[in-house]
């Protein structure tokens, strides 16, 4: 395997690794476990209207959630921004309680707090062309 090859696979497994975090907080509804996925200062914006800075915005906004939501969600892209500090385009899909899908696209920034340790510190969802945006994910 290259060099390149070999490092992009790390870049997916720290990505994968967030975002299975997120996703077991979301599913679980526990906006504590999500909120602990960020930065201390993340900026965040959800499909509300506006945006938060830091924890406990991100936070507030999962509790907002219904109970029995769930997510899943494709990697489609994963950049190296510098040294310490990757980027990732995804499309999640949120199924709420009634079954109905919520089809978005997302990109976060990760920040590496220690070895090992990357928390997202930007969170930017859109919705696709054409849809409405629901006031709750």
């Amino acid at each position: 395997m290259s060099e390149s090859a070999e490092v992009k696979m790390d870049y997916q497994a720290v990505i994968t690794r967030v975002l299975d975090a997120w996703k077991d907080g979301v599913d679980s509804h526990r906006p504590g476990r999500v909120a602990a996925c960020f930065t201390e200062d993340a900026l965040f914006q959800g499909a509300h209207p506006g945006y938060s800075l830091g924890r406990k915005g991100v936070e507030e906004y999962y509790a907002e959630q219904p109970v029995g939501l769930t997510v899943r969600y494709e990697i489609r892209e994963i950049r190296p921004l510098v040294q310490d500090v990757l980027s990732a385009y995804v499309d999640p899909v949120f199924t709420r309680p009634d079954g109905t899908e919520l089809r978005f696209h997302l990109t976060v920034i990760l920040l590496q707090q220690a070895e090992n340790d990357w928390l997202i510190s930007h969170y930017h969802v859109s919705g696709l062309c054409g849809m409405t945006v629901a006031t709750s994910v």
